[in-house]
């Protein structure tokens, strides 16, 4: 488990404002479910979903960069949510899968020309000894705003994006997956993205996005 406890130039669980925020989030409790817990939540709803984040650099995905600029898309607060349950010795991983958003906003559809979502970050982490997956992506004044299903996470089991909302529609396919990772494949993400949206879109982006 020790690669899975330890800080990278992106996952940077030793910084101390990354340290100091897990302890004072997880608030001195030994269960590591209900520390996960109180991770989880932190990160879904205080940093929000942006995906117009800049992407294609490893400092636009460390855990003190996502916590300062206050939103990132799915893989930056997936990075932030590894570093803080490093912080307090909670094994985590990144994984990865291309998922289909059925509920996707025109506008996201219209600049991607899919609404296919190459790469989508999500977090494994080790819990009472089995690996949990969950996605802390959309927070919840977004799914409020959109209608969207909140993800909610109870300490033991995974909490990824349902294929139905409540309502019956379609909302997240898991079309593949590839696998999981202690650290951030970037080169691996921008080249499958190159490959399922066009070379000159991914450098478009890279010219549009800010911070």
């Amino acid at each position: 488990m020790s690669e899975y406890l330890e800080a990278t130039e992106v996952i940077d669980c030793d910084k101390p404002e990354i340290k100091e925020l897990a302890r004072e989030i997880v608030g001195g409790r030994r269960d590591a479910g209900e520390a996960a817990k109180r991770l989880f939540y932190f990160v879904r709803d205080t940093i929000r979903y942006n995906p117009y984040s800049p992407f294609f650099l490893p400092e636009h995905y460390k855990a003190t960069t996502t916590l300062r600029r206050g939103k990132g898309y799915c893989v930056q607060k997936a990075v932030l949510l590894v570093a803080l349950a490093r912080a307090v010795r909670i094994p985590a991983r990144l994984g990865f899968a291309d998922i289909r958003n059925w509920r996707a906003s025109p506008q996201l559809v219209e600049m991607m020309g899919t609404n296919l979502f190459v790469f989508h970050g999500y977090v494994e982490w080790s819990l009472d000894g089995r690996w949990i997956r969950v996605t802390p992506s959309f927070e919840r004044d977004l799914c409020e705003e959109h209608d969207y299903p909140l993800i909610e996470f109870d300490g033991k089991n995974d909490a990824l994006f349902p294929h139905y909302d409540r309502k019956g529609r379609k909302f997240v396919e898991y079309v593949r997956y590839h696998g999981t990772f202690a650290d951030l494949p970037l080169d691996l993400i921008l080249e499958a993205w190159e490959k399922a949206y066009g070379k000159e879109n991914v450098e478009r982006w890279k010219k549009e996005f800010k911070e």
